[in-house]
């Protein structure tokens, strides 16, 4: 299961970052193919390899592994985003994404 997971988990978020492989290897301080080898499942990141790959993504290794959270990148952006809100902003901005949630259910 992770065989698959891990490399396609990392070149997701990658690309959602905007970042190529490359950078992101040498970003980390790693040979500049190390990101290429793991999206192309030649290899698996360490376990230090991996926890530097989180922070760089800026999660932690629990919502790397959350598939059904997507984009946990623009989540946590939008978690710091929320914190400056105020409750009567947090509540039209809740029944904005009830809103969204329900009617995506309704078209499936």
């Amino acid at each position: 299961m992770y065989k698959d997971f891990v490399p396609e988990r990392i070149a997701k978020l990658r690309t959602q970052k905007g970042a190529s492989a490359r950078d992101m290897s040498l970003t980390l301080g790693l040979a500049n193919n190390y990101i290429n080898n793991i999206e192309n499942k030649k290899a698996l990141p360490a376990m230090r390899s991996f926890f530097e790959i989180c922070e760089y993504f800026e999660i932690t290794p629990q919502e790397f592994f959350k598939e059904e959270n997507t984009c946990p990148l623009l989540l946590q952006e939008f978690i710091n985003e929320a914190k400056f809100l105020d409750a009567r902003q947090m509540d039209y901005l809740l029944g904005i994404m009830k809103e969204l949630n329900s009617k995506e259910k309704r078209d499936g």
